[in-house]
């Protein structure tokens, strides 16, 4: 049965996991906020559902509570960022930073991030540089066991791989494209399998390379594998993701099955670009207005309601989560209790402080 919970109270029964499972107070609450706003913006893949994940990683060592980033070559417009197997959620935080700062001084930076826990919605790091007026791209593999088949392939080879740009629009809210490489990210099978739903078709395969539609060929054993979106073309981008987000960054690519570890490491290569340094920022905010209106002033077809722009969908189900609560689905609530006890809090008071 689906529960709904007001994000302050779930952030705060995420928090208090994270502090039982080992971790500093300012790092639970960071974890906690991120895992929470990407529920509210209707990406339950990468929101609370995460957690038991990341207690099993943190009981396996693959992930390191309290770790931060760490500059490993300072080149000024180039930045390598060791992410030391931290909380994402922190040690990209800090990478972004320091980017961000670099950007500010020289008009530009490239940061290589390597060996980052799960970054969760990377979109959060193209908003943190939109924040600061700056444009930003950001290139991340994932490794953890493959889950993601390449074009024509009939196994998972890659993980889900995301892209993202964020573009700032002034005062008002920016432009952040964020996707995963594949048809739908990983979590959202999880979620789907969760409530016990099916996927449309073209989606995933079976553990033998045939279409499925059901959501467990990427969740549970025997496994299959998510397809790409958009067949070569979003089977190409990943490829590039993989390159560079992890090789170039300084990190892994994917070249083995999983071994069963629940650690999610993630490499990402990000360009910031001042608009101001490069002289071009009157330009951009006309430019990119203009386009705006006439993007979205195209007729609307009748499976959509309006035409929107990147970023705005995750908004506007921001405003209604925050108004009537986050759902969270029986299955995903069960396991975050269990979650909780593993780190050692009672399901209990994981209930209580959740206001369950």
């Amino acid at each position: 049965m689906e529960i709904v919970l007001k994000s302050g109270q779930l952030a705060a029964a995420i928090a208090a996991i994270l502090r039982s499972a080992g971790t500093g107070e300012d790092e639970a609450s960071l974890v906690a906020l991120n895992l929470v706003q990407a529920n509210l913006m209707g990406h339950d893949s990468h929101g609370v559902g995460m957690i038991p994940r990341y207690v099993d990683a943190i009981r396996e060592g693959g992930l390191a509570v309290n770790a931060h980033a760490a500059i490993v070559l300072d080149g000024g417009v180039l930045l390598t960022v060791e992410g030391n197997r931290g909380f994402g959620q922190v040690v990209g935080r800090e990478a972004t930073a320091f980017a961000i700062e670099r950007a500010k001084l020289h008009g530009a930076c490239i940061l290589g991030l390597s060996n980052a826990h799960h970054l969760g919605r990377i979109g959060a790091w193209a908003e943190q540089a939109a924040a600061a007026g700056l444009v930003s791209v950001h290139f991340v593999n994932v490794i953890s066991r493959p889950i993601v088949a390449p074009w024509g392939g009939r196994d998972a080879r890659h993980g889900t791989n995301p892209f993202c740009v964020g573009i700032p629009r002034g005062d008002r809210e920016p432009v952040v494209l964020d996707f995963a490489t594949s048809v739908i990210a990983q979590g959202k099978t999880r979620v789907a399998h969760n409530k016990g739903e099916k996927l449309k078709p073209g989606i995933v395969i079976d553990d033998k390379g045939d279409p499925s539609t059901d959501p467990r060929y990427a969740v549970i054993e025997p496994l299959g594998a998510i397809l790409p979106f958009g067949e070569y073309k979003g089977s190409g981008l990943a490829f590039v993701c993989e390159v560079l987000g992890g090789a170039l960054s300084g990190g892994e690519t994917q070249h083995a099955k999983g071994d069963g570890r629940k650690r999610v490491v993630n490499g990402m290569l990000s360009i910031l670009i001042d608009p101001v340094r490069l002289g071009t920022a009157e330009n951009l905010s006309s430019e990119l207005e203009a386009f705006t209106g006439w993007f979205k002033a195209s007729p609307p077809a009748d499976y959509v309601e309006k035409i929107r722009i990147a970023g705005e969908p995750e908004r506007e189900t921001m405003a209604r989560r925050l108004a009537a609560g986050i759902p969270v689905d029986g299955t995903s609530w069960e396991e975050i209790l269990a979650a909780g006890e593993k780190a050692g809090q009672a399901r209990a008071d994981t209930a209580r402080i959740a206001g369950a």
